[in-house]
C-alpha cells in the first residue's frame, strides 16, 4: 500500500510576529482535507544535511491556539541549501523520504529564493509555495500591502520609542535608536513618524546610494544644535540599520571586521552603529563647545518574537489558509499575497531575480510625488488610449527624473495598479481635464 502524501511546513530567516498564525491556519486547512502535515524543525538546517529526524507531526489540536503567540512553533534558521548543490539535492531527497509532495516555506527573500531552487530541483515531484515574512517590509509586494510582522513590529517599536522620548525629555538627553531594516527604511520611518520622533534617518532619503559617514554625523549634529537653539537639550533620532550597508566602503572598513551570514548578508546587527555615531557626534559637538548626553539603543530583537497584534494575526491566518488552499488545488512555484481581500499568487519566475537572488525591488514609492504624477499620467492614457512620447518626456521632466526611469515607473504602475485593471475591464468612468484632476467611479 502506498502511503498518503504529506504537506510540510518550514520557516527560514529571522523571526517575525505572525509565523505561528501561518503554521496554524495552513495546518488546519490541510488537515480538514485529510492531508497529513509535518513541521520541519529549524528551517533547512537538518534536511539539507540529509537528516529527517528533526520534524514533528502537526494536528489541529497542536496548532489551534498558537496563532496568539510570537516566535516559531517549529523553530527557524538561516541555513541556506542553495550554496551547495549537494545540500539542495539532500533537501529534495529528505522531503521525498518523508513522503512530502507539498511544501510551504515561510520567510524573506532569501528563503523565497531557496524555495524556488528546491522546486526546480524537485522537477515536479514537490510543489512549493512561499509565504513572505519580514518585519522590514522590504519584499516586492504590491504597494499598500505590507509584509506580515511589520505592523506588529512598528506597534511595539512605537511603544518603546514613546517611553524613550519621555525619558529623553525628563533627563535632558538624546537617544540614537537603531531599528532593523536591512534593505529598506520602512520600519524606522514607520516608528519615527508614528511616535513623532525628532528625526528619522533612512537610506532612501540620501541622494546617492553611497553614504558618507560624515554626512550622517552632520545631519545628527545639525539636529542637536537646532534643538539647543530652541532651548531643548533632548531628542530621539531613529536610524535604519540599513544605513551601514550603504556606507562608503572606506568608512565601512573603519568600523572593523563585519561578519556575514549564510546568505552573504552583512551581519549589520553586529555593527554597533549607534555607539559609533554617538562617539563621533559627541566629538563634533565638543568642537563647538557643546556637551550633550547621548545614549545609543538598538531595537529589533525585542520586536521579532512579539505576540502579533490583531492586524497581523488576521493577515497571517489568511496567508496560511491561502497558501494551503493554493497548493492543495495544484498550485506551485509562487509566493502568496492578499490584495483587496483576495488571494493572488506571485509566481517565482516573475518576482525573483536569478542574478541577485532577491525579490525585485519596488520601482516606485507610492507616497512620493513622482509616483502620483506617473499615476495621473497613467489614468490619462488609460482614459484616452493615446500615448504621446512628448507628453511622456514632459511628465518625466516634471518629476525631475530621466525618461528611461519614468518609463520603468510607468510600466510598473500599468502592471500593478488595481485601478488600471478596473479601467481595462471597463469598470471605471473618468471625468476631468486630463491634467491630473481626474475623478473616477468604479461601477458595481
Amino acid at each position: 500500500m502506498i502511503a498518503p502524501k504529506k504537506l510540510a511546513i518550514l520557516v527560514g530567516g529571522g523571526p517575525a510576529p505572525g509565523i505561528n498564525s501561518v503554521i496554524s491556519s495552513a495546518t488546519i486547512r490541510a488537515a480538514v482535507e485529510g492531508i497529513d502535515v509535518i513541521g520541519i524543525k529549524d528551517g533547512f538546517q537538518w534536511i539539507m544535511e540529509g537528516e529527517i529526524g528533526h520534524c514533528q507531526s502537526l494536528s489541529i489540536d497542536d496548532v489551534s491556539r498558537i496563532h496568539f503567540r510570537g516566535g516559531s512553533f517549529i523553530g527557524i534558521s538561516r541555513a541556506n541549501p542553495t550554496k551547495n548543490k549537494k545540500h539542495l539535492e539532500n533537501t529534495v531527497t529528505s522531503l521525498l523520504r518523508l513522503n512530502v509532495d507539498k511544501l510551504i516555506t515561510i520567510g524573506g527573500d532569501d528563503t523565497a529564493f531557496s524555495a524556488m531552487k528546491v522546486e526546480e530541483m524537485a522537477a515536479g515531484r514537490i510543489r512549493v509555495v512561499h509565504v513572505p515574512k519580514t518585519i522590514d517590509n522590504d519584499l516586492d509586494l504590491p504597494h499598500g500591502i505590507p509584509t506580515f510582522g511589520f505592523q506588529t513590529a512598528r506597534h511595539i517599536g512605537v511603544e518603546i520609542v514613546k517611553n524613550l522620548m519621555v525619558d529623553a525629555q525628563t533627563t535632558s538627553r538624546w537617544y540614537f535608536v537603531v531599528t532593523m531594516g536591512r534593505k529598506a527604511g520602512h520600519l524606522a520611518l514607520g516608528i519615527g513618524k508614528a511616535a513623532g520622533a525628532t528625526l528619522s534617518l533612512i537610506p532612501e532619503e540620501f541622494p546617492s546610494t553611497t553614504i558618507k559617514l560624515n554626512h550622517v554625523i552632520d545631519i545628527l549634529v545639525g539636529a542637536i544644535i537646532k534643538r539647543v537653539s530652541y532651548g531643548k537639550m533632548d531628542g530621539v533620532a531613529i536610524l535604519a540599520e540599513g544605513l551601514v550597508e550603504h556606507l562608503d566602503p572606506n568608512d565601512l572598513i573603519a568600523l572593523g571586521e563585519v561578519e556575514r551570514d549564510a546568505h552573504d548578508n552583512l551581519r549589520i546587527a553586529e555593527v554597533n552603529v549607534g555607539e559609533i555615531l554617538k562617539a563621533k557626534v559627541q566629538e563634533r559637538l565638543k568642537e563647538y563647545g557643546l556637551k550633550v548626553t547621548v545614549v545609543a539603543k538598538n531595537i529589533g530583537y525585542e520586536l521579532r518574537c512579539a505576540d502579533p497584534i490583531p492586524f497581523d494575526m488576521e493577515y497571517t491566518r489568511d496567508l496560511g489558509y491561502s497558501a494551503a488552499q493554493f497548493i492543495l488545488n495544484g498550485g506551485n512555484a509562487a509566493m502568496v499575497s492578499i490584495q483587496g481581500g483576495k488571494f493572488v499568487p506571485l509566481f517565482f519566475k516573475d518576482i525573483l531575480d536569478p542574478k541577485t537572488k532577491k525579490t525585485k525591488i519596488r520601482m516606485v514609492d507610492p507616497s512620493n510625488e513622482s509616483f502620483l504624477i506617473a499615476r495621473r499620467y497613467m489614468l490619462r492614457l488609460s482614459s484616452s488610449d493615446f500615448e504621446d512620447p512628448h507628453e511622456l518626456a514632459k511628465f518625466a521632466a516634471t518629476c525631475g527624473i530621466s525618461l528611461d526611469e519614468f518609463t520603468k515607473r510607468f510600466h510598473y504602475i500599468i502592471e500593478n495598479d488595481m485601478l488600471y485593471k478596473h479601467i481595462k475591464e471597463g469598470n471605471v468612468s473618468l471625468t476631468g481635464t486630463g491634467d491630473g484632476d481626474q475623478s473616477f467611479q468604479i461601477q458595481e
